[in-house]
């Protein structure tokens, strides 16, 4: 076992080759696994998902994650809230008064209130009210003729947008949840990813606040820990994850990580290229605070606004030097003991 955590270089735990942070090209590898499948993961283009939420459902059906509630936050049309123990993905709903991005140069809505037209909404033939169809003839204006649907916004504007994100646990590189588990319920498989026995959790908790992104989660009735396993069973016999399966857009993609990672570079490079210049990718970098997700996506904002953490950072990553800070004082602490000791009995 060698330590170098001052430093900055990765500390080695064992001869598997297993450290606490830093970038880890093979963790099925580290875990121990000889011979095994190159490690699979999620790409999530948040740029093409429509908020259908059939990733949510698909994913409930196949594992049996029982019904959560489907309480309304009041501040989206967002029903689930977030991810928990029995909401393993979750469609983010978020609201913008912005434009969706540079496609239409030298348009700027900055000076339209988009609240105070929708306050207006029914009281002219341009801004039909809710159940409005098509205007009458006495009534119509040019940007919606006569036996044509009214557009809310006749000029054809875009100074809303809805930002739609499938969240999901992202099986992280180095995995604090897993890193501090006391009883195995936590396991790395062979594919890479992070999977809980719930037959083996004792419900402590302790990877609930070791979580950066606050990912897993207790169930109350019985305290015990769940969260996504990237559909291990059905990776086990070829098949890709109910959720990416029943994605009607392709937005979350199941695939050899690094063919994710490229083909997501690709897709960032085409999305700029369409003038959207906050498209990012988020999770993907295995120079980043955990190594890299084996769940990765394409924004286009900051993380924040999705509520994710804009810089995440494996909790455990500081043990070695806590341990070595806690050595030295307890040598400290000795040392003064015994220096006590020997002055009382000279």
């Amino acid at each position: 076992m060698a330590e170098t955590g001052s430093s900055g270089v990765p500390v080695v735990l064992g001869s598997g080759g297993a450290t606490l942070y830093g970038p880890q090209p093979d963790v099925s590898g580290a875990a121990g696994y000889t011979d095994h499948a190159p490690r699979m993961g999620f790409f999530t283009d948040t740029s093409v998902c429509i908020g259908c939420k059939a990733c949510e459902v698909a994913c409930k059906e196949w594992n049996a994650v029982p019904e959560d509630g489907l309480e309304l936050t009041g501040m989206s049309y967002d029903n689930t809230q977030g991810l928990g123990a029995d909401t393993w993905r979750h469609v983010a709903f978020i609201e913008q008064r912005k434009a969706l991005g540079g496609q239409e140069p030298g348009v700027d809505h900055s000076d339209v209130d988009i609240f105070a037209a929708a306050g207006s909404l029914g009281v002219s033939p341009a801004s039909p009210g809710p159940g409005a169809t098509t205007p009458p003839p006495d009534a119509a204006t040019s940007a919606a003729p006569a036996g044509e649907i009214s557009p809310i916004a006749p000029d054809g504007r875009t100074e809303l947008r809805w930002l739609m994100s499938s969240d999901v646990c992202k099986h992280c590189t180095h995995a604090a949840c897993l890193d501090v588990c006391p009883t195995g319920s936590l396991f790395r498989t062979e594919f890479g990813t992070v999977v809980v026995q719930e037959d083996i959790c004792n419900g402590c908790g302790y990877c609930v606040p070791a979580c950066p992104y606050g990912v897993i989660d207790q169930r109350k009735d019985d305290g015990r820990v769940w969260k996504c396993t990237l559909c291990y069973d059905r990776l086990g016999v070829g098949m890709e994850p109910a959720c990416a399966k029943a994605c009607p857009t392709d937005s979350i993609q199941f695939g050899p990580l690094d063919d994710l990672r490229e083909r997501a570079a690709a897709r960032v490079g085409r999305l700029h290229d369409a003038g959207v210049a906050d498209a990012r990718l988020y999770g993907e970098d295995p120079g980043d605070g955990v190594g890299g997700d084996g769940a990765f996506f394409l924004l286009l904002d900051r993380p924040e606004v999705y509520g994710l953490p804009p810089d995440p950072v494996v909790t455990t990553r500081d043990l070695p030097r806590m341990w070595r800070c806690a050595g030295a004082a307890a040598l400290t602490l000795a040392a003064g003991a015994a220096a006590c000791f020997l002055r009382r009995s000279r």
